[in-house]
This record gives structure tokens, C-alpha cells and sequence, in this order.
């Protein structure tokens, strides 16, 4: 009786690994040691010295997107560092940008963000767990926001007349806990403060961290800072941070996360890993100048925007590219078959039985992202991660389908074989970049109406047919002009779950119209948030977190992460 012998875990993989000194890393990319701030061995800062504007205009932009995310898993951080490995492997001096982890996934459910398989950035547990504290340090900038706020509800002798009612300022943890969605705070008399409603987001909800993805420098940090919006006095005139004069204890607290994290890829490379909002709620991308310290240091950078292209992509592209004056000279659209039979209509039970009929009606998905990355002026290349149960002709359907819309295809092996099974991506990459024959363009202009901009992206992108507002939508609607933000991009809050606001319209939904139940404004990142159905800025955990499997031994192994 023969046995197969288990596929290892990504933290059995990763801990089998063979990890170079950080400093070795960084002579690959011509980063000395005293350019260095270490922590660790294996992880280090970078000065923002090291960004040089010229090499970033020279240096080719590579954004890994997807399709709508399914409970099947499409694996774009996999896929972007295995490409970065690939363009390694045929030559190229390419550097993998991506964001940071959050510890509430990591418990919750979804898991980490490092990687899979043989594609994957390490130290695996240390950038899942804490990593360099940037997340804790958004936090602590956040909070102090919070308690600053609080104290002038408190003071008699400085008090800015804030209308507790108007605060839109929430707390920030980097954890998953539904009680403290909403929660009463002041209570237990005069010197614990003004009771008023309050509640808590997700770190990575934050608008400070929003903020350090959208900033260039400290200067722009402090400015963008100053810019939250707080709330409004009880004669309706509003208030922001800097009229707290909470900027520059902010920045204080943000003078090492400002700085991109250098660390390495499974077969050595360097990679640099920065920032983390959430892309259906936030901007979905690393940061500013992590992207700009990648393009300084190598000549390819691979990145990646999160959930579906209807969501991190649009964004990267009309918000990111727009204030950092940089553009994508390539795109990789990841879909798995396990992704398309979703989409196509099977069950949880139904994801590993291999069913042409399912990945034909499921690919109408992909078909609508690649419409819309041609929309910005880049004809994509389809990365097809790979799954040991994608029959032949579900493949090779999908590549076909996808010549006939000018698209080439590529399995992409980088789970299973790192760099080796992503060189012909790569190479597909080189080509559509060499080529010279996409010229991105921006979907909309800033300068257009609040409404024109969404309707544009409801009907261009989602392809809804119209927009529709709450009554309370057009109230903020006129507040928004007034504070003369109506100038900014949006950055549509949705499900990632669907390209309507619909998260159980699967596929390709046609004949419906978006709705606009509320706005929020992020005046400090700088741009509008239309919120479309209901929005969860502090998740839950589920009934068994994956917590529950975690643990540590004697000698520091640790077990279960994932």
C-alpha cells in the first residue's frame, strides 16, 4: 500500500527555510549596513533618504489584482511573491512591496498574509505577529486623537465647544472583538469625563493609517495629520486635529512606521512589506513610499491592492497613482478554477469537483475585471493559480477564453514550486511591459462632481445602472461641499464579495442599481467615502478562532499559525 507523503504547512515551510541576514539582503539591492535599522537579525528599517525620484520614474510598476475573493481563495499575495521570484529567476532585479498583516485576521479566520507555500516572505511568524510595531504605533496615534478629544470635552478653560453628538473620531485596536463595536464611555462621574457613545475600529480601519499609506514625508504626515476632521461645535463650525494640536505628538508616535520594513522572500530576495488598510472599507494598498523605496532600489516592483480589482485596483489606480505620481506598466489578474466554480454557482463541497459548466458561468467574473483593467489603459495578463484539482480543460477553457479577448493566460505553480513555476508568468510580464503597448489612464477626474465620480465607477466598474442616495446621503452630500472636500477622490466602502453592493450577487451581476447609504470623509488621506450597505469597521471572531489552534513550546516553536 503506497502512502502519499502531506504537502507542509506554510509555517512548516517557512520555519524549514534557510533565512540570510537581513544585511545580506539589503547588499542585493546596494543598501548598506549603517542605512540600516535593525530589528533583528532578520528585519530592518529603511531611511527614507534611500527614495530617489529619478530611478522611480525608470523602474517598472507591476499591480497584482483579482478577481471577486470567494470562501475558495484566490492566493494574490502568493501569486505576487511568486512572481517576484520569478522575475528573479529569469534575471530581472525585481523587489515583491506588500502590506502588513493584521493581527485580527491572523486569530480570526482568514489567517496571515505572508504568502503560501513556496511563495512566501519570512520571517513568516514575526511579520504575522507584531512584525516591527507599525501597527501599534497607528494605534497609539489614533488613541491619543481619542484621549486629546476627550480632554477638551472635559475642559473648562480650553474647551473648543465640540458637540459630543458630531464626534466622528473612533478608538482603534488591532483585534477582532464585536463588543466594542459600540460602546458608553465617561460613565462613573465627573472626573472620568463627558458620557458620550464612542466605539472602536480595527487598526487597520484608522484613518491614521490610511494616512501613513498616503504620505510622502513627515512634513506631509503632520500635514495630513492636522487635516482629520473631529466633529463639529454646537454652532456648527467643524473641528480638526491641528485645532487640538495633536499633529506633531501624532508624528512623534509615527517616526519609526513611517520607515518601509525590508525582509526576504523564501529563495532570498528582498521584499518590503508597509503599511495595511483594508480595501474594502480603506485604500486596499501599502504605502506611498514603500512603493517608491522598491521602485529606488530594483528594477521591477511587484505589488498588489487588496480583495478584487472592483475594489484595491480602482483604488490603487485613481487615488494611489494619483498623489504619488506613479503608474502601473503591468497588470495580473489571479483567478483560481476553485474561484470560478464559485462563481459559477457551486457549494463549499462542490470547490475541488472539477466542472467545465461551472468555470464557464464563473468566468464571467474574470471577463468583467479584465474589462475594467483595459479601462484604465492596461490590457492584463491572467495568472491562473494553481490547484492540484483544476482539470485540463478547465485550463485550458480559461486560456482560450482569454486569447480571445487579447489576454494571455499563464499557470502560475508558485505555491508548489516557488520561482520555477512562476518563470513563464514572469517572462509574460517582461513581454506585455517590453512591448510598450499599455498607457494607463485614470477613470475619472478628480475635479468632477462627487456624484459623477461615483456614478462613474457604479456604472464603468461595477456596471450597475445607476445610484441611488439616502436622504441622509444628501445631507452629508452638502456638508462635504461646504468643508470644500468635494475635490477629493472616493474611495468606495462595498463588499468584496460581489462587484454590486449585493455580497451574495455572485459572478457577473447585471440589472441593478448602487446605493449610497451614508458618506464619511477621510480629510487627512484625502478622499471621500461613500458607504455603500453596511459596513463592519471591527470584525467579530468566528465560533472557533484560529487562535485556538496557535501555541508556543519551551524552546520558542511556534505551532498552529497559518
Amino acid at each position: 500500500m503506497s502512502t502519499t507523503k502531506a504537502f507542509p504547512s506554510d509555517l512548516e515551510i517557512a520555519q524549514a527555510a534557510k533565512i540570510l541576514h537581513i544585511k545580506d539582503i539589503a547588499a542585493k539591492i546596494n543598501v548598506s549596513n549603517d542605512d540600516l535599522h535593525y530589528y533583528g537579525k532578520h528585519k530592518a528599517k529603511l531611511p527614507l533618504e534611500l527614495i530617489d525620484e529619478e530611478k522611480v520614474k525608470k523602474s517598472k510598476l507591476i499591480l497584482v489584482t483579482a478577481i471577486n475573493p470567494t470562501p475558495a481563495g484566490e492566493g494574490k499575495t502568493t501569486v505576487s511573491i511568486g512572481l517576484n521570484e520569478g522575475l528573479n529567476k529569469i534575471g530581472k532585479k525585481s523587489i515583491v512591496v506588500l502590506r502588513e498583516p493584521s493581527l485580527g485576521p491572523v486569530f480570526g479566520i482568514k489567517g496571515g498574509a505572508a504568502g503560501g507555500g513556496y511563495s512566501q516572505v519570512i520571517p513568516m511568524e514575526d511579520i504575522n505577529l507584531h512584525f516591527t510595531g507599525d501597527f501599534s504605533a497607528v494605534e497609539k496615534a489614533n488613541n491619543l486623537l481619542s484621549a486629546l478629544i476627550d480632554n477638551n470635552l472635559q475642559s473648562k478653560s480650553r474647551s473648543l465647544g465640540l458637540d459630543p453628538r458630531t464626534i466622528a473620531w473612533k478608538r482603534v485596536m488591532d483585534m477582532n472583538d464585536r463588543s466594542l463595536r459600540s460602546i458608553i464611555i465617561g460613565i462613573g462621574g465627573t472626573a472620568n469625563g463627558i458620557p458620550r457613545e464612542d466605539g472602536f475600529n480595527i487598526t487597520a480601519a484608522s484613518e491614521v493609517m490610511a494616512i501613513l499609506c498616503m504620505s510622502k514625508d513627515i512634513e506631509d504626515l503632520k500635514k495630513r495629520l492636522g487635516n482629520i476632521f473631529v466633529g463639529f461645535t454646537f454652532e456648527k463650525k467643524a473641528i480638526f486635529a491641528r485645532d487640538l494640536n495633536a499633529e506633531g505628538a501624532m508624528a512623534l508616535l509615527l517616526k519609526d512606521a513611517i520607515r518601509p520594513n525590508l525582509v526576504q522572500t523564501l529563495e532570498g530576495n528582498p521584499a518590503i512589506i508597509h503599511g495595511g488598510p483594508f480595501a474594502n472599507i480603506a485604500q486596499g494598498t501599502n504605502t506611498i513610499i514603500a512603493t517608491k523605496m522598491g521602485l529606488s532600489l530594483g528594477d521591477y516592483v511587484v505589488t498588489e491592492a487588496g480583495f478584487g480589482a472592483d475594489l484595491g485596483a480602482e483604488k490603487f489606480m485613481d487615488i494611489k497613482c494619483g498623489y504619488a505620481g506613479i503608474e502601473p506598466h503591468a497588470i495580473v489578474l489571479v483567478a483560481t478554477i476553485r474561484a470560478l466554480r464559485h462563481h459559477g454557482g457551486a457549494k463549499k463541497d462542490e470547490y475541488n469537483t472539477p466542472s467545465l459548466s461551472r468555470v464557464k458561468a464563473g468566468f464571467e467574473n474574470l471577463f468583467k475585471h479584465i474589462e475594467n483593467c483595459k479601462k484604465f489603459g492596461i490590457t492584463p495578463i491572467v495568472a491562473i493559480n494553481s490547484f492540484y484539482n483544476d482539470s485540463e480543460e478547465e485550463v485550458n477553457f480559461i486560456i482560450d477564453e482569454c486569447a480571445k479577448q487579447g489576454v494571455k493566460a499563464v499557470v502560475s505553480k508558485g505555491f508548489t514550486d516557488g520561482g520555477n513555476g512562476t518563470a513563464a508568468l514572469a517572462q509574460e510580464v517582461v513581454n506585455a511591459i517590453e512591448s510598450n503597448s499599455n498607457q494607463f489612464k485614470k477613470l475619472y477626474d478628480w475635479n468632477l462632481s462627487v456624484e459623477e465620480k461615483i456614478k462613474t465607477i457604479a456604472t464603468e466598474i461595477y456596471g450597475a445602472d445607476g445610484v441611488e442616495y439616502s436622504n441622509t446621503a444628501r445631507v452629508q452630500l452638502k456638508t462635504i461641499t461646504d468643508l470644500q472636500l468635494d475635490k477629493l477622490p472616493v474611495c468606495m466602502a462595498k463588499t468584496q464579495k460581489s462587484l454590486s453592493d449585493n455580497e451574495s450577487k455572485i459572478g457577473r451581476p447585471r440589472n441593478f442599481v448602487i446605493n449610497v447609504r451614508e458618506f464619511e470623509f477621510a480629510a487627512g488621506a484625502g478622499f471621500i467615502i461613500p458607504i455603500l450597505g453596511e459596513m463592519m469597521r471591527m470584525p467579530g471572531l468566528p465560533a472557533i478562532p484560529a487562535s485556538e489552534k496557535m501555541d508556543i513550546d519551551i524552546s520558542g516553536k511556534i505551532t498552529g499559525l497559518s
